[in-house]
């Protein structure tokens, strides 16, 4: 199981990132192991359709579920279609939401918003 996590920083240490179709980079993180990868993140720098973009990324990396605050309705589309889960992103740093995740206690995102569309996302 790999759980992709938008961050700040290219490690196991970095806070989750606010937002999903911006950010710069996922890290993919095997939950078992926590061997992880980076990914860049194509959406970063769109002009549009950032989140369904991030959301391909994330399921070109191979990852079962991605960890994020928001989800726009296009990108979780992508992500549904790619059987990708979506969890509900806190204030801890990536190996905290895995070992959250292998505990059982992170939650689902329920709540999935129209999307920022024109709004450069942030």
């Amino acid at each position: 199981m790999k759980i992709a996590v938008p961050a700040k920083e290219r490690s196991l240490n970095s806070k989750v990132e606010d937002v999903f179709g911006r950010t710069q980079f996922f890290v993919v993180v095997d939950v078992e192991t926590k061997e992880f990868d980076v990914v860049e993140n194509d959406g970063a720098s769109a002009s549009g359709g950032a989140g369904i973009t991030a959301a391909q990324c994330v399921a070109d990396s191979g990852a079962d579920a991605v960890v994020t605050y928001q989800c726009g309705k296009n990108a979780a589309d992508v992500l549904d279609a790619a059987n990708i889960k979506i969890f509900k992103a806190e204030d801890l740093t990536v190996e905290e939401i895995i070992d959250k995740y292998n505990k059982g206690e992170l939650k689902e995102l329920e709540e999935v918003h129209s999307g920022f569309h024109k709004h450069g996302g942030r």
